[in-house]
């Protein structure tokens, strides 16, 4: 039986899957103003993907963001993610400045979840990882690849990967170049599901092609789902209003 994971007034791995929207401003001012808007679109996490941020080389410059983003949204869970160069994101970073990032933010009290990379140094995860579920704090650990689909055996040895390292939550996100690519990662995630994990799961397939399995966690046994407000974060994310409308839809 997996379990559930809950994060304040949400819990992950029961029913529909959970929206995550992303928060990508580059300025204190346009974060605030988009941490605002964000308020009124009813996400059930938000993700502050830090790596657009100008100052996010200046851990203080960080958290007083931060604490003005929990100013603005108090309930709503808010996952932290630095997103490196090699896995898509917008700014380089050592090793050693996005652990202490990562760690720092972890024990901050301002945050619910942070994002941890697969690929990185073991010692290290398991180190950052104790420290966030020492301070409360729930652990996505993720995995991209936005040039192809890895094979079915290949993505849920990186998921069961992520579970062997204490991951609360195993995230992957890979890129189709075909629809059967797509159906890899769905049958990766349902076998996943059935037969190995110990938590729920995070897969999506991106761009248009691989947006089918941003509606199907509920039967595939994805937990949550990534919408749009104002900037997409990824290839293929749907804005959120039609999304949540489609997720009901589905869940009928």
């Amino acid at each position: 039986m997996t379990a559930i994971v809950n994060v304040k007034n949400i819990t992950f791995g029961a029913g529909k899957p959970l929206i995550c929207v992303p928060l990508v401003g580059r300025t204190l001012a346009a974060i605030s103003d988009d941490a605002r808007q964000l308020a009124e679109v009813q996400a059930d996490v938000i993700e502050w993907r830090v790596d657009h941020y100008e100052a996010v080389d200046n851990v203080d410059a960080v958290k007083a963001a931060l604490q003005q983003i929990r100013a603005i949204l108090p309930q709503i869970p808010l996952l932290f993610t630095f997103r490196s160069k090699k896995e898509g994101g917008e700014h380089e970073m050592s090793d050693e400045a996005y652990f202490t990032l990562n760690s720092v933010i972890a024990r901050s009290g301002l945050v619910d979840l942070i994002d941890v990379e697969l690929f990185n140094d073991e010692t290290r995860i398991r180190a950052l990882i104790d420290q966030a579920h020492d301070a409360g704090v729930k652990v996505i650990m993720s995995n991209h690849d936005f040039h192809k689909t890895p094979t079915k055996t290949e993505i849920i040895a990186r998921l069961c990967r992520m579970q062997t390292l204490g991951a609360d939550l195993p995230k992957i996100a890979v890129m189709p170049q075909t629809a059967h690519d797509v159906l890899v990662l769905l049958d990766a995630t349902l076998t996943m599901k059935e037969e190995y994990a110990t938590c729920p799961l995070i897969t999506m397939s991106m761009g248009k092609t691989g947006a089918i399995s941003r509606l199907a966690g509920e039967v595939f046994g994805s937990a949550m789902t990534f919408g749009a407000a104002r900037q997409a974060s990824a290839p293929g994310q749907i804005a959120v209003q039609p999304l949540r409308e489609m997720l009901n839809v589905l869940s009928h």
